[in-house]
């Protein structure tokens, strides 16, 4: 018979009572003041009666339109039922952990406090790359130690990380069900981040490049915008260098207010340059690889 991973291992889920949820490293000591764990109270979250509250777990992953986010799904409610699950994002592209950390860094803060983020774009899978759970200033990430987590957790304050054992019946293929799944749905039923594994380190370091107007490429949306990670400087126009491509686009503030058929650059949500062509795709036009570097000045 097969062995299921999920029944060999051995998880200790502490249940809260009907009420606010407050994680353990965030809850007041026994003098009334924080604990040294966490200098900030959680949120309180609205239950209903003969209703858990617990906290929100937010996947991110590339796994794109295939089962194995309803199996990360299905593997929280199992050991955590009643916990809330929604999708960050769950078309990162294949293996591109430096559009997954993009997209945590720049929408991590519209959360609420205490979401524990589960990011799994993991090309590593299964190699001695580190497993860790994070604890930041106002919230928890649970992912592979390969820069995924790094921008988003330095920008927030990292508090607290511990590495999570890999049970020996795990998937070598598949952390995300048999590692990292079930340490979010601990975290999100209350156990402390010292029962999830030892103190480490984060190994994986990963910085965007951002030299003066030098920046990278770091994403192209679905709709074939072009995202860079250089800010807007007041110019009316920038000239923009990428991959033997030199031009001088003109700046415009809204989608509807771009000529057609000509590229631009426009201010994006993030608040980075975006190079753009109305009602069409301008990476179509530039064709352009993710991570170049790219100049606009």
């Amino acid at each position: 018979m097969p062995c299921d991973p999920l029944h060999s291992f051995s998880y200790r889920i502490n249940i809260p009572q009907p009420g606010a949820f407050r994680h353990p490293a965030r809850r007041k000591s026994a003098g009334g003041g924080e604990s040294s764990s966490g200098p900030r109270p959680a949120r309180h979250l609205h239950t209903f009666p003969g209703v858990i509250g617990l906290a929100l777990i937010a996947i991110l992953s590339d796994f794109g339109q295939t089962e194995y986010v309803g199996i990360l799904r299905g593997v929280i409610q199992r050991l955590a039922p009643g916990t809330t699950v929604t999708d960050l994002y769950n078309e990162v592209r294949p293996q591109s952990i430096r559009e997954g950390a993009w997209v945590l860094y720049t929408a991590y803060r519209y959360f609420p406090e205490d979401t524990i983020f589960l990011c799994v774009v993991d090309p590593g899978v299964g190699s001695d790359r580190q497993a860790l759970a994070i604890r930041t200033r106002r919230y928890f990430f649970v992912g592979p130690d390969n820069g995924l987590l790094f921008p988003a957790v330095t920008e927030d304050g990292l508090k607290e990380a511990v590495q999570l054992p890999i049970p020996p019946d795990a998937a070598p293929t598949f952390h995300a069900r048999d590692v990292f799944a079930p340490a979010a749905a601990r975290l999100a039923a209350g156990t402390p981040m010292n029962e999830l594994g030892p103190s480490a380190e984060i190994k994986a370091r990963l910085r965007f490049h951002k030299k003066g107007r030098e920046g990278e490429i770091v994403r192209v949306d679905r709709f074939g915008n072009i995202i860079t990670n250089l800010p807007h400087i007041g110019k009316d126009s920038y000239h923009v260098i990428v991959e033997g491509y030199r031009r001088t686009l003109p700046f415009v503030r809204t989608y509807a207010e771009a000529p057609r058929g000509r590229l631009f650059v426009t201010e994006g949500s993030a608040g980075t340059l975006e190079i753009s062509l109305r009602n069409r795709s301008a990476w179509s036009v530039m064709d352009v690889p993710l991570g170049s570097k790219i100049t606009i000045e």
